[in-house]
């Protein structure tokens, strides 16, 4: 999947006057992100597609596994190949 602000997915944003969408395309300008601006004026304003293009998400991460032979997480005092050896890697 595109990032979202490209030109292959840019950013829809709604909103409510002519004003506002002029400012918009100016910042979208400036930071590099491509958006499509649509005018309104009976909806409420949306511009999370912007906000997602500027703050993307962190990917996520698989914890890390612990060692055979380091001591168990669970606080049993064992080795954690003893104790649980479903969190070994």
């Amino acid at each position: 999947m595109a990032t979202i602000g490209t030109k292959q997915h840019p950013a829809v944003l709604r909103v409510r006057s002519e004003a506002r969408a002029m400012q918009l395309i100016a910042y979208c300008k400036q930071v590099g992100v491509q958006a499509i601006v649509g005018v309104e004026p009976d909806q409420h304003e949306d511009i999370t597609d912007l906000d997602r293009a500027l703050n993307p998400p962190e990917p996520l991460r698989a914890p890390a596994k612990v060692g055979r032979n380091e001591p168990c997480p669970c606080g049993s005092g064992l080795k954690a190949k003893k104790c649980c050896p479903e969190l070994t890697a």
